[in-house]
């Protein structure tokens, strides 16, 4: 069972940055595709990016292409997403999450393992 630790979020003004991590344990991620999600009050879960088992590949959503970009570091077994030129509609807790295979996927349902997440304000 793998365990997933977000980290690095907070209080930003829009147009600022943010870096993302998110480091697992317990058993590698190399194997399996990660993402990145997002939920902001009151909305439903929702796709932000996903990077491929070696990071050759990336996927985002229409809403942060251009301006997020997802990584990984497989021999520290983490992932990043890098935010610039945020957006108060940015707001939100941020979740990764290691998918069942190797390839992009876009679907909630294609993640098995989640983090607890890490909150984003962004404020206007």
């Amino acid at each position: 069972q793998v365990q997933l630790v977000e980290s690095g979020g907070g209080l930003v003004q829009a147009g600022g940055s943010l870096r993302l991590s998110c480091a697992a344990s317990g058993r590698t991620i190399s194997d399996s595709a990660m993402g990145w999600f997002r939920q902001a009050p009151g909305k439903d879960r929702e796709f932000v990016a996903t990077i491929n088992w070696i990071g050759s590949a990336t996927y985002y959503a229409d809403s942060v292409k251009g301006r997020f970009t997802i990584s990984r570091d497989n021999d520290k077994n983490t992932v990043f997403l890098q935010m610039n030129s945020l957006k108060p509609e940015d707001t939100a807790v941020y979740y990764c999450a290691v998918a069942k295979i190797r390839l992009l996927k876009t679907r909630l349902s294609d993640y098995d393992s989640w983090g607890q997440g890490t909150q984003v304000t962004v404020s206007s």
